[in-house]
């Protein structure tokens, strides 16, 4: 067994419907569970994510480990895999134990996991990320004081649209200057649904972020997310009565920024919101 390389030892476990059959793996609707078994594609992401020989992989939701395998045979040092789902650990014991000490299972939420305690760095995300908790896990990543190197990501392709959509774009909203203004995003590819099991109702798209050492328009986050929030919320209203929840003299602000007053919000820029960040933050 010794002389077995780490690709072969995976190779050569069961078909992954195999081991869903094995563990009784029907996905739970509750989870936001879709198992991509397609090695072809898996291999493909994990090939998205660049170098991966060193540092720590950390991958969402396993499930019955397509994604982890892939990984593994693409050359990853260390992956570390977040599952909650108690089925799934246990349908992923062959495989860590084919990995050789490259693969640990994390039982718990990714919610509440601090990922920048996870492995050693470089950190890199890679995951099919569950689809009811996909914003709220990429929201926290891209809060996080010290986010990974770099994020390859599934998600729904309406979801993938609002991560890199730019101004003047149906999609761009709160979600996109959030991305844009920590990270580099770029759409990879789409994935069809009939790739996973159980097939959703619609199209998945791998997306990649970069984060920025620091971003290039610098203000608060949290000042940001205020002011974006503002604007977006009523988004069909020029800007100097969409910012009114704000208080203070919206025009003063605007103008402050360097921001035409009767501007909406889905034609502001990053940089417009950034400078509208640090104006409000020198508000009276």
């Amino acid at each position: 067994m010794s002389g077995i390389s780490i690709p072969e030892s995976v190779a050569a476990l069961p078909p992954l419907r195999e081991t869903i059959r094995r563990h009784g793996l029907q996905a739970r609707k509750g989870l936001g569970q879709h198992f991509l078994l397609d090695l072809n594609l898996t291999r493909r992401i994990a090939r998205a994510a660049g170098d991966i020989a060193s540092g720590t992989v950390i991958e969402i939701g396993p499930g019955p480990g397509g994604l982890t395998r892939a990984l593994l045979i693409e050359g990853a040092a260390r992956v570390i895999a977040v599952e909650r789902d108690r089925r799934c650990i246990d349908a992923l014991v062959p495989l860590v134990e084919s990995a050789r000490g490259r693969l640990q299972v994390v039982e718990g939420d990714a919610l509440k996991l601090d990922t920048a305690s996870l492995g050693a760095p470089p950190r890199r995300i890679v995951a099919n990320l569950p689809y009811n908790l996909s914003v709220p896990l990429l929201v926290g990543w891209l809060e996080h004081a010290e986010p990974p190197q770099s994020m390859t990501l599934m998600f729904q392709k309406e979801v993938a649209d609002r991560i890199t959509a730019g101004p003047g774009s149906p999609a761009y909203g709160r979600l996109a200057v959030l991305a844009n203004w920590r990270c580099r995003t770029r759409r990879l590819f789409e994935v069809p649904a009939d790739a996973f099991t159980p097939r959703p109702k619609v199209t998945s798209a791998v997306v990649e972020l970069l984060p920025f050492a620091a971003p290039p328009h610098p203000c608060d986050l949290k000042e940001l997310e205020t002011v974006v929030a503002a604007a977006f919320g009523q988004r069909r209203k020029m800007l100097r009565r969409a910012l009114a929840g704000l208080g203070g003299n919206t025009e003063t602000l605007l103008a402050a920024a360097g921001i035409d007053p009767t501007s909406r919000a889905e034609t502001v820029s990053i940089a417009q919101f950034a400078a509208l960040a640090r104006a409000w933050a020198k508000r009276d």
